[in-house]
């Protein structure tokens, strides 16, 4: 079982997990453990103060190194094991599909939900083993990027999804962006659910959702395409398809 534990000044933020919906019935059926754990619980003035202006000018506050590095040690005094530590930053790697399933190997977890200005430097060169980043854009602190990673990764576990396979057919398990889906009604305002799909043959359904994964994502995403064949994901059918839908 893996267990999430996380270092925020706002442990409310996460008590939308247990509110419902895929993760919060994970959390529920103990599938994965998470706590919350606040810095401003491991300071010793009366304000618990966790900021302080940064050395040498400008805007805004950095967060300080002993609050921090003492939540972390009572993490790690919590587990006979611990994982790495993670830093929700701008500076970091841009998560993905196999970064969740990769870091999914570990027992334990500890994310850093920085806030204000910065974190101080000694933290993350002293205790941060893996900077993640969800894109080229800035929020207001890891909490909600925490939260889309813990979200990704709880998928992968068995026994959250309903379906055992629902995971492997979503977008980037191979590589790729997904296929279409269509319910019920089979004609909605004169909008009709693909033929191919209502036939009952299960190998031409199949093939016919790699094909338009395959134009999905020639379309939207050509650099996934790319990577998949450089990772040898691609068959000679799947070359043979781009090749038709290029000219």
């Amino acid at each position: 079982m893996t267990h999430f534990d996380i270092i925020t000044i706002f442990p409310e933020m996460f008590e939308i997990i247990h509110s419902g919906g895929v993760v919060g019935r994970a959390l529920d059926k103990q599938l994965f453990e998470l706590k919350t754990w606040n810095p401003r619980d491991y300071t010793t003035d009366n304000r618990k103060t966790v900021d302080d202006r940064a050395y040498g000018g400008g805007p805004g506050m950095v967060m300080m190194v002993e609050p921090l590095e003492k939540t972390l040690a009572a993490i790690k005094q919590s587990h006979t094991q611990v994982g790495p530590v993670i830093l929700l930053s701008p500076q970091g790697k841009t998560f993905n599909q196999q970064m969740a399933a990769d870091l999914l190997q570990n027992e334990q977890l500890s994310f850093v939900c920085g806030r204000y200005e910065a974190i101080d430097q000694r933290f993350i060169d002293r205790n941060v083993d893996l900077e993640i980043s969800l894109g080229d854009f800035v929020l207001s602190g890891g909490e909600v990027a925490a939260m889309a990673i813990i979200d990704a990764m709880v998928r992968l576990i068995p026994g959250v999804l309903g379906d055992k396979d629902s995971a492997l057919q979503d977008s980037f398990m191979d590589g790729l962006l997904d296929c279409p889906h269509y319910t019920r009604p089979e004609i909605y305002e004169n909008s009709v659910v693909p033929g191919v799909l209502l036939g009952g043959n299960h190998a031409i359904i199949e093939g016919w959702r790699r094909e338009q994964s395959l134009l999905a994502t020639q379309k939207s995403r050509p650099d996934l395409i790319e990577a998949a064949r450089k990772k040898g994901l691609l068959s000679k059918k799947d070359e043979l398809f781009l090749k038709q839908i290029q000219t």
